[in-house]
């Protein structure tokens, strides 16, 4: 009886320890994340002396000349649309292209398709940094520099791989009896993949989407090298330029910051659920 006694809370205790462990580890991480955006926010909500001389303290009161500055510059809003039109037709062309490309890999049969999907996948190994002095001279070459047509075309090009390969697995879950029926009831392959497959597969567009939207918002290398007017810079261009300019006031460049950076956020925070229920999605039930 006392042996037995002991050895139960010993073993409840053993138990827990993992996931003590678990949840540690995963808020030292969430401290490491959030840490810095708070810092950032606090900052610009501060003046200059206040950002330098205590970093940590929460802004009481907030000091709102900084984002109001910002805000009543134009130059702000016309680099906000510039993204906003950006990320608009990077997203659109994604999807569109992906969910056509992922259709034909994943639902039709021709010869060499898995040889033409393995040369797809190998532009995950080419990301652009080492490929943009030749995407650089082609945009030259194809006259488009110095317009958003170009950060959307060269956007678009290197977010294929890696998507084409999400739907391709979610196309993939759905059961071939469900293509049979419609195949039985009149529908082509173009009324099956509009019709019945692109409802169903909503989330796994809807995570494809978000992340489109997430890494062509915060791209700063590709409007770098193909943009050079100041009329048609984005936002993250924007704010390298702002901070080169005024560098000195680490409130202020903060503050610009954090507006840049705000709409990311919000969206990431609405989309989070979209984005893993589209990337664990499994089998469609029926």
């Amino acid at each position: 009886m006392t042996t037995a006694t002991v050895a139960t809370p010993r073993r409840n205790w053993k138990r827990f320890i993992p996931r003590i462990i678990q949840y540690v580890f995963l808020t030292l991480i969430v401290i490491v994340v959030f840490v810095p955006i708070i810092m950032l926010v606090f900052s610009g909500l501060k003046t200059r002396g206040e950002a330098y001389t205590f970093p940590f303290v929460p802004p009481i009161p907030p000091r709102w000349d900084n984002m109001k500055l910002i805000l009543t510059t134009p130059n702000f809003w016309t680099m906000l649309r510039n993204s906003l039109l950006v990320l608009a037709g990077t997203t659109v062309s994604v999807v569109l292209i992906c969910s056509l490309a992922a259709f034909v890999f994943a639902r039709m049969r021709f010869r060499s398709k898995d040889l033409l999907f393995n040369i797809l996948t190998l532009g995950l190994m080419f990301p652009i940094t080492i490929a943009i002095l030749p995407v650089f001279l082609l945009v030259r070459q194809l006259k488009l520099p110095d317009t958003l047509l170009a950060i959307i075309i060269v956007q678009t090009a290197f977010s294929l791989s890696g998507n084409i390969m999400i739907l391709r697995g979610f196309f993939l879950s759905i059961p071939m009896e469900l293509e049979d029926a419609s195949y039985i009831d009149g529908c082509n392959s173009f009324d099956f993949f509009w019709r019945i497959l692109m409802p169903i597969s909503r989330p796994a567009l809807a995570a494809v989407a978000a992340l489109v939207m997430i890494a062509s918002w915060n791209d700063l290398l590709v409007p770098l090298v193909v943009i050079n007017k100041e009329a048609l810079w984005t936002l993250p261009l924007g704010t390298m330029q702002f901070q080169g300019q005024y560098g000195f006031d680490i409130s202020l460049v903060n503050a610009f910051v954090t507006l840049s950076a705000l709409p990311t956020l919000i969206f990431y925070f609405f989309a989070e659920r979209q984005i893993v229920t589209g990337m664990t999605a499994g089998a469609v039930k029926g």
